[in-house]
């Protein structure tokens, strides 16, 4: 457990340095907000609900959404297809170190540094401008569910950047598959909005566990494909699912590794 603090430490000195980038992605979600709250104003004209949702709601659910985003956020897909590409992972497969675990030390050292640049100031933002009531149902399973949410994100990113051992090149891959799962994770509107039957097919997959199961635990209800659940049911199978994807992700890992030829080192 040395290696957690070590190497998360010295990626938040790392990207440190680079804290104005951090500080840049500040004014995105922000905007990306105020598009989505003009949109929705004009939606609910002459409407008191949509999905089940009053506007009041749907705002809130838009801005915790923004904010999770600031803490999950990963590149752990692009970052092992470059590894491999180029001969790098050739490196980490000496080390006496998973990968997988240092890749996820990487990441909590990065979102910390997010934590501090981006997550504080746009709940600022969003609290005293935007005036979102962001008070959570429960801060112990709130806090839970989002970190299963960074943990699930990191891993479903991390299937896809072990592709980079099939194939030369994933860029394509990558971006269809980040379009797909912002899509169904409920990142860029609430699942509710889609048609009954596409929700009860999406309640049988992972997706939702990134955004929309953390924004429902936020609100303190969950309901998806007219499946109602409370807080601790929902919590306790997004718990399920985390090692369920890290089972996967160990089998692909292993099958992955043996394809590595070290081309470029």
């Amino acid at each position: 457990m040395r290696i957690l603090p070590a190497v998360s430490i010295v990626t938040f000195k790392e990207w440190f340095a680079y804290r104005f980038h951090s500080m840049i992605s500040i004014l995105v979600r922000p905007l990306f907000f105020l598009v989505q709250y003009t949109i929705w104003t004009a939606v609910y004209a002459g409407h008191s609900t949509v999905a089940g949702l009053t506007l009041d709601e749907m705002i809130m659910y838009c801005g915790v959404s923004a904010l999770i985003g600031y803490l999950i956020m990963d590149s752990a897909d692009w970052n092992l297809q470059m590894l491999i590409s180029t001969g790098k992972f050739l490196t980490f497969a000496l080390r006496p170190v998973h990968h997988v675990f240092f890749a996820l030390c990487q990441k909590i050292g990065h979102r910390f540094l997010g934590l501090l640049f981006e997550f504080l100031p746009v709940i600022a933002i969003f609290s005293f401008v935007f005036k979102i009531p962001l008070i959570p149902y429960s801060i112990f399973w709130s806090v839970i569910s989002v970190a299963l949410s960074f943990l699930m994100h990191f891993y479903i990113r991390y299937i896809i950047g072990l592709a980079g051992f099939w194939f030369v090149k994933i860029e394509g891959l990558r971006r269809t598959l980040r379009i797909v799962i912002d899509f169904t994770s409920g990142a860029l509107l609430p699942l509710t909005l889609f048609p009954l039957a596409m929700q009860k097919v999406l309640f049988f997959l992972p997706f939702q566990f990134i955004t929309y199961v953390p924004c429902m635990v936020f609100k303190g209800e969950y309901n998806l494909g007219s499946i109602n659940l409370s807080v601790p049911e929902i919590v306790g199978i997004q718990a399920l699912w985390v090692l369920g994807i890290i089972f996967i992700t160990e089998l692909i890992y292993r099958s992955a590794i043996k394809r590595f030829s070290g081309v470029g080192a």
